[in-house]
């Protein structure tokens, strides 16, 4: 695939960095599941010049998508066979549950932080 081919951050894509911004995943880890969401196998190489990202940005960002089992990493020689082969990544799991993980983690979070807030007014009235 050339890099020409790629439309991989479009509006689409820059909304979805920013909303996963928001909740709090960081920026490189945001920007390589936007590339990824258009559900075809990249290069390390054409999420790096899609997205403005260095090589070892894009490996560190896909360590715990890779952790989550939400993606798939391959290894590919070159045609010389020479260097570092090229990796290969896919987005696995449908888009609709990465988000629906988000969701649960963040749900869990807040009913977490309102029994604490719940049980410092109990400490409060106490005094």
């Amino acid at each position: 695939m050339k890099y020409a081919e790629l439309s991989l951050l479009d509006g689409k894509g820059y909304e979805i960095i920013e909303l996963l911004q928001g909740l709090g995943v960081p920026r490189t880890e945001s920007i390589c599941i936007a590339c990824l969401v258009c559900g075809e196998e990249l290069t390390s190489q054409d999420i790096e010049k899609a997205s403005g990202l260095r090589q070892p940005e894009v490996s560190i960002a896909m360590r715990p998508l890779r952790e989550k089992e939400w993606i798939e990493e391959r290894n590919e020689k070159k045609n010389n066979d020479k260097g570092r082969p090229l990796k290969y990544y896919k987005l696995v799991v449908p888009f609709d549950y990465i988000v629906e993980t988000f969701e649960t983690d963040f749900l869990k979070k807040n009913r977490e932080i309102e029994e604490a807030l719940a049980q410092l007014k109990d400490l409060s009235s106490g005094c």
